[in-house]
């Protein structure tokens, strides 16, 4: 058998400790002298094959206990140490390492502690949300990452930044772009900026979805994008270059706390001026309106994407040629909420987004389909919502396909505005649904804040109410409480 070996010091003596061994009771049975015992407990010696035979036979140690990696351990105290509260206080790994080898229960009650306090984190931030609804201001804080301040700082205010549409039809003015926005931008940067556009192959640009050279003035797009979403990334290159001083401007006002989180902020206000140059407002706001916000229509006329045209139609909030006020949000099929934004504001203490029976989560069983429905709160606001299926950057044959699905949604009131209502029962063009014939989905805003009893959704208890344990009567949700 060839020799392999394995350092396991503290296994070593967390064995020895338990059978109440001393070093040299241990070394005598071993047949290796005391202080080699030592070495090998304080990782400075290996483990042979030899030994670890020794003590299979000597201790009735199983040889897989001796070289049993901590690779749970480390993986969550990986965790512990990612959250914004403790970053940058290691080096690296093998410190992690040491902690889960050397110290496992300690390791063990770190990652209890972190647990429980981010239990505790999100029961607050649910608290608040609700002191928040109810227009008690909280000054309750956590750490936060930068992208979680831009998210937060985004969704709070209206999508809407008047100086950045001014300075889009200005540009779109000077381009007269025609029906060729893209060749219009294109001859822009090259003659203004010396930027040229070059799309690369995927083995060029394997990582990246745009990628600008300042020493060769070129600016690479990965052909794994879309025709549209290449469009969109070449004007935001170019929004960048003509309109710098109004998203400065715009992004001075957001009042962010961090370089990183105004560098995140400022690709947000470039994408929203892409979206501007690519739907100017006017045309765009007379075509939804006369479209019923029909948004392939929309998206056939302006030559965009089902999500840029959504995405543009929650920005319709000029004064004096204001849309229908839409929010909207977007998840991937883990129900991960990565975008949200609303023409007001999105409307988290009135809608909230968490619901588990949103459309959203069921588009993804039927692909680019789109689902419209009318969903009521617990406080009976009800809302209409169109949800669809995104698909993402092209893949290659032996990649799976990135997919995330969109809910845009408004005010039940606005259903006679919207070509959409027409899917609902009474919802016929001209004709006003009646009181209690729109069958509404009773939804809530997350179930941690929800109190709707029977929920077979139900994927955790609200913090409001006591759990109901009874050995007695069991109800349909997990989650049972008085």
């Amino acid at each position: 058998m060839a020799e392999q070996k394995i350092f396991a010091g503290p296994r070593i003596r967390r064995i020895r400790n338990a059978k109440g061994l001393t070093q040299t009771a241990m070394a005598e049975g071993l047949g290796i002298s005391p202080s080699y015992l030592n070495l090998i407990e304080r990782n400075q010696r290996p483990l042979t094959v030899q030994l670890i035979l020794k003590l299979a036979s000597v201790y009735k140690v199983e040889p897989d206990e001796l070289q049993a990696e901590a690779g749970g351990t480390i993986s969550a105290l990986k965790e512990v140490f990612a959250d914004p509260l403790l970053a940058g206080e290691l080096p690296g790994d093998q410190e992690l390492l040491e902690i889960a080898e050397a110290a496992p229960n300690v390791s063990s009650g770190v990652i209890k502690l972190f647990r429980a306090y981010r239990e505790q984190a999100e029961r607050l931030s649910d608290l608040s949300e609700m002191l928040a609804r109810d227009g008690r201001a909280t000054a309750l804080s956590s750490a936060r990452l930068p992208i979680d301040e831009v998210h937060e700082v985004f969704e709070r205010r209206a999508n809407h930044f008047a100086s950045i549409e001014e300075e889009a039809e200005a540009f779109t003015a000077l381009l007269q772009p025609g029906d060729d926005l893209a060749g219009a931008l294109k001859a822009w940067l090259k003659r203004e900026a010396g930027i040229v556009v070059r799309v690369l192959p995927v083995a060029t640009m394997p990582n990246w979805r745009r990628r600008y050279d300042r020493h060769s003035q070129r600016l690479f797009i990965s052909e794994r994008l879309s025709p549209f979403d290449q469009l969109r990334e070449i004007a935001m290159e170019a929004c960048l270059v003509r309109m710098s001083v109004a998203i400065g401007a715009e992004l001075q006002a957001l009042k962010l706390s961090s370089d990183e989180a105004r560098r995140l902020a400022r690709f947000e206000l470039a994408r929203y001026a892409a979206h501007a140059l690519m739907m100017p407002y006017g045309a765009f706001h007379s075509a939804a309106v006369r479209a019923r916000y029909d948004i392939d229509v929309l998206r056939s006329r302006f030559g965009v994407s089902f999500e840029q045209a959504a995405n543009r139609l929650t920005m319709l909030q000029r004064p004096g040629a204001q849309g229908v006020p839409f929010f909207m949000l977007e998840v991937d099929n883990a129900g991960h909420r990565f975008r949200k934004a609303g023409a007001q504001g999105f409307p988290q203490a009135r809608f909230g987004g968490g619901c588990p029976k949103l459309s959203v989560h069921a588009a993804f069983a039927q692909p680019a389909q789109i689902l419209v429905e009318a969903v009521e709160m617990p406080d009976g606001a009800e809302f209409l919502t169109i949800a669809r299926t995104l698909e993402g950057p092209q893949g290659a044959f032996n990649e799976r396909p990135r997919r995330t699905a969109l809910l845009l949604g408004c005010d039940i009131g606005f259903r006679e505005e919207i070509v959409y209502a027409m899917a609902l029962p009474g919802g016929q063009p001209g004709t006003a649904a009646k009181p209690g014939q729109v069958p509404a989905t009773p939804v809530g805003p997350a179930c941690r804040l929800c109190e709707r009893s029977g929920c077979l959704a139900r994927a955790e208890p609200p913090v409001t109410r006591p759990l109901g344990l009874d050995e007695m009567v069991t109800g349909l949700s997990a989650f049972d409480f008085r």
